[in-house]
């Protein structure tokens, strides 16, 4: 593991060709975070005695080397900026030794230029109060909060409203969005061209699923759904994948009539896997019957 590789990396850890003045200023920059981060790293921190006449604050280039079981000349090299070629297995070492937190490991592989994977997170079940307020704030637009397999975690009622019919008629099973969609009868859907609509949320999902392959409320979720609404089943074997992303959609309320929204996804910090989307109006006469759904929210309490 500890063996000099000299090299040039032609791709960057996004998969973009990386041109000279990339790789030319990085490594510097490489150079500079490892000896700010080895500085201050005591011995003490590692078990380590401090020994005499110490020069350095922190611990010392052949100490890191030693402690990450990479050789004194490699890391001496890759600290000095010089274009050798880092696995991911040896930079997991040096993060360990120098104590990065996960910001300061994804730091380090982009400018070592290696792929960087993220440590699993935990799956968030919930959301704070501060979420809460924002999406509440968003109103007259139906604002929501879904994770990676559409579970409703907090929805302002004006989102509540526009799908009061398929919470009333949709299939006995979790609060989430495509149970409410897919087991609704189609004139029951608040979605207009659910043909269309539905395929690519269900894209969307498969897109996530590869994350959580195998996981068994995963693998419970879609064998449920394909059981309780054979179009799911049909497009989940399509295979298709889709990422989230801006669409105007067209829904349909009782009392308000037609609305075409525009849905937007938003990334929370402290949130992998889940996003706010806002429905925001595509037309004045949109807007204008949009904020009668306000009003409705208040005569139907969420369910």
């Amino acid at each position: 593991m500890g063996d000099v590789t000299m090299g040039t990396k032609t791709r960057s850890e996004t998969g973009r060709t990386a041109g000279p003045g990339t790789a030319h200023r990085r490594r510097p920059e490489l150079a500079a975070f490892l000896r700010s981060r080895r500085a201050r790293v005591t011995p003490g921190d590692v078990g380590m005695p401090p020994g005499l006449r110490r020069r350095t604050p922190g611990l010392r280039r052949e100490e890191v080397a030693q402690l990450s079981g990479v050789g004194v000349t490699w890391y001496t090299w890759l600290e000095q900026g010089r274009p050798i070629n880092a696995s991911a297995q040896v930079l997991d070492a040096v993060a360990r030794t120098l104590r990065l937190d996960p910001p300061e490991r994804e730091h380090l592989y982009h400018l070592a230029e290696v792929p960087y994977a993220a440590t699993p997170e935990a799956p968030v079940h919930s959301v704070g109060p501060e979420i809460r307020g924002i999406i509440d704030a968003l109103a007259p637009r139906p604002a929501v909060v879904y994770n990676a397999r559409y579970d409703i975690l907090a929805a302002n009622p004006v989102y509540r409203d526009l799908f009061i019919t398929p919470v009333k008629a949709c299939a006995p099973g979790p609060d989430n969005a495509l149970w409410r969609l897919f087991t609704v009868r189609e004139e029951d859907c608040p979605l207009m061209f659910r043909d269309k609509e539905l395929p690519i949320m269900v894209a969307t999902l498969r897109a996530a699923y590869g994350l959580h392959a195998g996981e068994p409320v995963w693998e419970d979720f879609i064998r449920r759904l394909s059981q309780a609404s054979p179009f799911f089943a049909r497009l989940w074997e399509s295979g298709d994948v889709a990422e989230p992303g801006r669409r105007v959609k067209v829904f349909r309320h009782a009392a308000v009539g037609e609305l075409r929204m525009t849905s937007t996804s938003l990334s929370i910090n402290g949130m992998p896997e889940c996003r706010i989307v806002v429905y925001t109006p595509d037309d004045e006469e949109t807007a204008r019957r949009a904020a009668l759904l306000r009003k409705e929210a208040t005569k139907n309490p969420a369910p």
